[in-house]
């Protein structure tokens, strides 16, 4: 017979810890885990993320703005942060990812390069939390209906205003039609010389220069201006809104169309007439992600919001230049609508997921861009031979 003394240890050993943070869906579904990172709620689409390495250059990617990110990695947090893995550049934008869902709870740090603990690192960034909840569901959801309207909140007390926080994930409108570049590119026109990280001695200098790039910044990330300034270009970067006069004065060599977030139509109200001025004057020109969408429009081309989006560091895509198959990463909810490309440009890279468009360039003129980001180097070095591309663009422009 149980005595009440061991009932009421029996009960204690079964009660469910309450729930400090919520994942609030814009249908009303509500799920419920435990809070890490920053405290609060944050409004934001939720997508899914394959990727088992890297997460803290996830976190960091301008382009996740106005995202919350769900891992379907389980163990997220296992090496800890450090200072080498943050790709945004303006530290003082507002940071990538709105929130982040994981399955298992964030484990201490081991790794030689670890700083700091990912809980402090979240909660340092305003980057709001949620672990306990099954990731595999979520984002069996997200596959089924799409990425979905959310608000994610954590609060330490468990104490949430369940019919606001409902109100909110329900009104607010979503990626479509926003303009995200504002709270993420530079406010104000720098040069970068920082080349990329080797083992054992960290990020170097750029000692010499032999062309003159320059890098409009949608929401550029770090890691791409040092594989530039690796290959030898002298990098200015810009705000997103400068003119094409203000970046014919700069003389470049080349332009950069950097990755960024929101939905392109809506960048590209100020942005392609730009880009379309640039590829009228000749220049060489090469975008990435953001950028390779802006220059569909510009070329003449559509873009359309794609049900689950491609983010991960695994997708195969063809380069149907040469036949060879990259394995990439990739990070984006809109793409360019093959069927809506001109004569006049071609289709160089396909997705071999779902025959989705990763690649133009423009027939007879030094334009190029990708949809993926070859410098996220998950292959971990299949794509890198773009940026040499870029180069012999403007090696034979130089020469003409």
């Amino acid at each position: 017979m149980t005595g009440k003394h061991d009932s009421d240890r029996l009960d204690r050993g079964w009660a469910e810890p309450a729930p400090t943070a919520l994942l609030v869906l814009a249908d009303g579904t509500v799920l419920e885990g435990t809070g890490f990172g920053a405290t609060g709620h944050a409004v934001g689409e939720v997508c899914f993320n394959t990727a088992m390495t890297g997460y803290q250059e996830i976190l960091t990617d301008p382009s996740y703005a106005g995202q919350i990110i769900t891992f379907t990695f389980p163990h997220i947090g296992n090496v800890g942060t450090n200072d080498e893995d943050i790709e945004t550049v303006n530290l003082a934008a507002t940071p990538g990812a709105r929130g982040v869902i994981l399955h298992s709870a964030i484990t201490s740090p081991s790794n030689y390069r670890s700083h700091r603990h990912l809980d402090r690192w979240l909660a340092a960034r305003g980057i709001i939390g949620l672990a306990g909840i099954d990731t595999r569901a979520l984002t069996g959801l997200i596959r089924r209906n799409g990425m979905p309207n959310a608000v994610i909140a954590h609060a330490a007390e468990g104490a949430f205003d369940l019919d606001a926080l409902k109100a909110e994930a329900r009104s607010w409108p979503g990626l479509v039609g926003m303009d995200l570049v504002p709270m993420v590119t530079s406010g104000q026109r720098f040069t970068w010389d920082e080349t990329p990280w080797r083992w054992n001695t960290g990020h170097g200098r750029q000692e010499a220069s032999a062309f003159n790039v320059v890098a409009i910044d949608y929401g550029i990330k770090r890691n791409i201006l040092r594989l530039l300034a690796g290959t030898g270009c002298k990098v200015t970067v810009v705000p997103a809104t400068t003119s094409a006069q203000d970046i014919f004065d700069l003389a470049p060599d080349g332009v950069f169309l950097s990755n960024g977030p929101g939905e392109p139509a809506a960048t590209g109200a100020y942005a392609v007439p730009v880009i379309r001025a640039l590829i009228d004057a000749g220049h060489p020109t090469f975008g990435i992600c953001l950028g390779h969408q802006m220059l569909g429009i510009a070329v003449g081309g559509k873009t359309m919001k794609m049900h689950q989006g491609h983010h991960g560091a695994n997708h195969p895509v063809k380069d149907l230049t040469t036949g060879k198959v990259e394995i990439t990463s990739m990070n984006h909810g809109f793409a360019v609508d093959r069927a809506s490309l001109p004569d006049h440009v071609e289709e160089t890279h396909v997705s071999l997921f779902d025959g989705s468009n990763c690649g133009i360039a423009l027939k007879g003129a030094p334009v190029f861009s990708v949809q993926y980001h070859p410098e996220a180097s998950p292959g971990p070095r299949d794509s890198h031979y773009l940026f040499d591309r870029f180069i012999d663009l403007m090696r034979a422009h130089r020469r003409m």
